[in-house]
């Protein structure tokens, strides 16, 4: 005859680790405030970010309820990038989406999506340079950051070293974004890539940077200044989003 049933605590000794599930992702449009970002001929960096950011917002809220979605910012105000991930960290984020716009010459186009990891090429760096070149709008960015120049290739090339405990969960999401851009959303990808940026350093969770199109280039700009591109962008983000959740969550069976 079976004995009196207890409850046991979780992670006893002997009983299987509790089941994964994501729970809470934090979404971070790029720039803002007195920091516009890049530009266009009528479309600023901050205010397309924050526009994709909070559609993305919307339909995870709309169709997974069972998530928790964080903004480091629902509005235009400046965020410190050491504070983005700040945020993330202090909710326990599952992942960080930071949502951006691209700059170069007015016949460069396509998506990228990048990871914490060692830049390979000079124009991985350019991009990294260019992004991180926000913490000169801070103060004590020194102190904040280690003493990070984002002025200096030598400080990019130490901190580019730097790897991740999550650049695997990193990479699998960034590439289903990137699928996702190519087909669904039907946009020119320049693909998957790695570089040093700040503001996935001290996030300790799984990360992407999202360069969303050029602003630069007429077209992009066009596609991105416009509520239809805007929402195309954020459900490709989103399904991304889906698969990825379902993908690690069905591996609790494994």
């Amino acid at each position: 005859m079976a004995g009196p049933t207890r409850a046991v605590a979780p992670g006893t000794p002997g009983l299987p680790p509790a089941k994964y599930h994501l729970r809470t992702v934090v979404l971070d449009a790029g720039h803002g405030g007195k920091d516009r970002g890049c530009a266009g001929v009528k479309a600023r960096e901050a205010d397309v970010a924050l526009k994709i950011i909070l559609e993305l917002g919307r339909q995870i809220e709309e169709n997974m309820p069972d998530v928790k979605v964080v903004y480091t910012r629902k509005t235009d105000v400046f965020v410190e990038l050491t504070d983005r991930a700040g945020i993330a960290n202090k909710h326990a984020a599952d992942l960080f989406i930071s949502v951006h716009c691209n700059a170069s010459a007015p016949s460069a186009y396509g998506t990228e999506v990048w990871t914490m990891g060692p830049h390979k090429t000079d124009a991985n760096l350019a991009v990294a340079k260019r992004e991180n070149a926000v913490i000169l709008q801070e103060d004590n960015y020194k102190a904040n950051y280690n003493g990070f120049d984002p002025t200096s290739p030598q400080s990019h090339i130490l901190f580019s070293l730097y790897q991740s405990a999550h650049v695997v969960n990193s990479i699998r999401f960034a590439q289903k974004v990137d699928r996702q851009f190519r087909t669904t959303v039907g946009r020119s990808s320049r693909g998957v890539k790695q570089a040093g940026f700040l503001v996935l350093w001290k996030s300790t969770m799984p990360s992407v940077l999202i360069e969303s199109g050029f602003l630069t280039n007429r077209a992009e700009e066009q596609y991105l200044n416009d509520k239809s591109g805007q929402s195309y962008m954020a459900a490709g983000i989103y399904r991304a989003f889906r698969d990825y959740k379902n993908e690690l969550e069905a591996m609790n069976g494994e």
